[in-house]
């Protein structure tokens, strides 16, 4: 039997720690040794997650979190914490020696100057920025696979980049006139007590947040960039649905020239032909957050509309699972040698 990888996970207490420690149940090569948390260090898991009574990983004592610890124990530690707090502790534990997948915004942005506009926050680790591998692996596998440093993409940046991908690469749309129309459910706002994310402020609306200015902004900016060969800037608006989980992302763009829609499908199963995770849905079938809930998939249907000459393209993913978490575990299997998908269920949580 092959040595089993141990894990490590700093801030266990929010809904991506949560649905990290979900998915670690399942990993047959990768077990949890280390959960930190400095509001619930001395407790085990299963006290502040049930649903894991009765089953081992429940009984992993939460501790304070302590580079050097984690750096004796761990092969790979997973960050699951706000921007500013990963970047020191990813540098401790990348000059020790330890593999490092960052679900922060700390290492997404390639410029420094850039970061520091969008979240107002000095980035003190500056010198990692060029290592570090933008952990979408349908772009960058296999610089995944050799990299120490991952910066797991956000969220709303993964369902749009994956939608853009094959369109900007083959040609297929103009870059002057991009519109992300994105909704998301509650959990995507973290777990933190807040009075608009509470069930009477959510449940039975659906508004907008965050315009013009969401953080996401610059990621997707500046990975649609490369892919398109020029600068874009996009509008991008984000909405907050009455759900608990799931992403849908209608993407607006203008098509160069003529293009059918049997043209577009054919450019988009190709492009994704060797990329099982997503998955580009028959002609006429359009994605929704249900199918995609609990799993790493990224679900993409595609419109043409002749008579304005767009290109619409939805794509539906999980926040948490492939927007986050999932993705985070998909990257720590290829910098680890493990198959991408080993430890992910591929079966959505229906209804």
């Amino acid at each position: 039997m092959s040595q089993i990888i141990k894990a490590g996970l700093v801030g266990v207490t929010g809904y991506t720690g949560m649905e990290l420690a979900r998915l670690m149940v399942h990993h047959s090569s990768m077990e949890l040794v280390r959960a930190t948390s400095r509001s619930e260090a001395g407790k085990k898991l299963a006290d502040i997650y049930p649903f894991l009574n009765r089953l081992p990983l429940g009984e992993l004592t939460i501790t304070q979190p302590d580079a050097a610890d984690l750096a004796e124990e761990c092969d790979v530690v997973f960050l699951a914490v706000p921007h500013k707090t990963a970047m020191e502790i990813a540098a401790e534990l990348i000059e020790a020696g330890v593999k490092v997948v960052d679900l922060s915004a700390d290492f997404r942005i390639n410029d420094k100057a850039t970061y520091e506009a969008w979240y107002q926050v000095e980035h003190t680790r500056a010198d990692l920025l060029k290592e570090a591998v933008y952990g979408l692996p349908e772009l960058y596998l296999d610089r995944i696979m050799g990299a120490r440093l991952i910066a797991n993409p956000g969220c709303y940046p993964t369902s749009s980049i994956l939608g853009l991908a094959p369109a900007l690469s083959a040609g297929l749309v103009e870059t002057d006139d991009i519109v992300i129309d994105a909704k998301s459910g509650a959990s995507g706002a973290g777990r933190g007590a807040k009075v608009g994310n509470l069930f009477c402020e959510v449940a039975d609306s659906f508004r907008a947040y965050g315009l013009p200015t969401h953080r996401h902004t610059p990621e997707i900016e500046q990975e649609i960039s490369k892919l398109a060969g020029t600068d874009i800037t996009v509008s991008f608006s984000t909405h907050l649905l009455p759900i608990d989980r799931g992403i849908l992302s209608t993407i607006y763009t203008r098509l160069k020239g003529e293009a059918d829609l049997d043209a577009v499908y054919q450019t988009y199963t190709d492009f994704y032909a060797d990329k099982p995770l997503v998955r580009v849905l028959p002609k006429g079938q359009l994605p929704e957050t249900r199918f995609v809930r609990g799993t790493v998939f990224c679900d993409i249907g595609l419109v043409v509309d002749p008579r304005t000459n767009r290109l619409i393209i939805l794509s539906a993913i999980d926040n948490l699972c492939r927007g986050a978490s999932g993705q985070a575990l998909m990257n720590a299997n290829l910098i680890c040698g493990l198959d991408i998908d080993e430890g992910l269920p591929m079966a959505p949580m229906m209804p």
